[in-house]
């Protein structure tokens, strides 16, 4: 893959958002297998997902749910699928992994550390709720630690690296996470090509600035070197102006609305696909292409899609 390329990948529904934040965001199966292949089709080689339950669209970790939309995702469309093991904060690492390891898949994220995650404060801008459970869902995060230990990560690592031949999108929420993976990767229990995925801009976590997206990756230039690639992935209103400065960078970008709501300054976006067709906008009057599927196997050596159980 030349250096011009740059892998997008669009996380399409996540577990952070509620239904009464946006009519758009996908909670049945029907939803969210419909916008993964139109954002797949506006550009994006990666499509990152969870599962909501259909009836009140709260996060699930049941694997029906995503079996309900992983077969009609893959036969429609040559996107890679890249599985959650994140899940929800309130789910158990067992509750998170039971998707994954049924569908093995060719990629799942990873978050790198134990973190408060706090998406509480996104209760003070709604008054109206389409279900009881979503406030209490959000003011939980308040005493929730989101947690991914060392033997959580070796845990997953094993099974389903090991276990399943499915390559990681690394989440890392700060600097300290990317030592935790040159810690593994220096022990062998990650091989290169390491994906880095910086997170900007959660409670918890760094905050959505150029000045810390540039600190993460001096981090990883020093102790990955050669071995890595990242993608940027900004939330809220931060998401595209620090996408486009990844890229810039030398970067790959994550959008979707897991990660905003938003297309433009008090606009809810109606779809995925018209967030990832706005970043591939913005890098082709860079100078740059988006990458397509086949090569983005190719440069994260992933496995292929005919080896996943869905």
């Amino acid at each position: 893959m030349t250096d011009n390329k740059v892998i997008i990948t669009c996380a399409v529904t996540g577990s952070i958002h509620t239904p009464s934040m946006s009519p758009h965001l996908p909670v049945t199966a029907d939803e969210i297998a419909e916008q993964a292949v139109a954002a797949a089709e506006a550009g994006a080689a990666i499509l990152h997902l969870h599962a909501r339950d259909p009836k009140d669209g709260r996060p699930t970790a049941d694997p029906e749910a995503f079996m309900a939309f992983l077969p009609r995702i893959k036969q429609a469309c040559n996107a890679v699928v890249n599985i959650t093991t994140g899940g929800s904060a309130q789910m158990t690492l067992d509750q998170r992994l039971a998707a994954p390891l049924r569908a093995q898949p060719e990629m799942c994220s990873l978050n790198m550390g134990s973190m408060n995650f706090g998406i509480f404060p996104l209760q003070q801008r709604y008054e109206d709720w389409k279900h009881d459970w979503e406030p209490d869902f959000l003011e939980a995060s308040r005493d929730t630690v989101f947690k991914n230990t060392f033997a959580d990560i070796e845990s997953v690592l094993e099974r389903l690296g090991n276990g399943c031949g499915t390559r990681f999108e690394f989440e890392c929420y700060d600097v300290g996470h990317i030592q935790t993976v040159a810690f593994y990767l220096a022990s062998g229990r990650i091989k290169p090509p390491v994906f880095l995925q910086f997170v900007l801009g959660v409670l918890g976590g760094i905050d959505a600035a150029p000045e810390q997206l540039m600190h993460m990756k001096a981090t990883a230039d020093r102790l990955l070197g050669e071995a890595y690639r990242f993608s940027v992935l900004a939330a809220g209103r931060h998401q595209m102006p620090l996408g486009t400065l990844g890229i810039i960078l030398g970067g790959n970008v994550r959008v979707g609305l897991e990660d905003s709501l938003t297309i433009g300054r008090g606009r809810l976006a109606e779809s995925n696909a018209q967030q990832v067709a706005k970043i591939r906008r913005i890098l082709e009057e860079l100078g740059y292409e988006a990458a397509a599927p086949d090569e983005v196997r190719e440069i994260l050596a992933l496995k292929g899609g005919d080896r996943v159980a869905f």
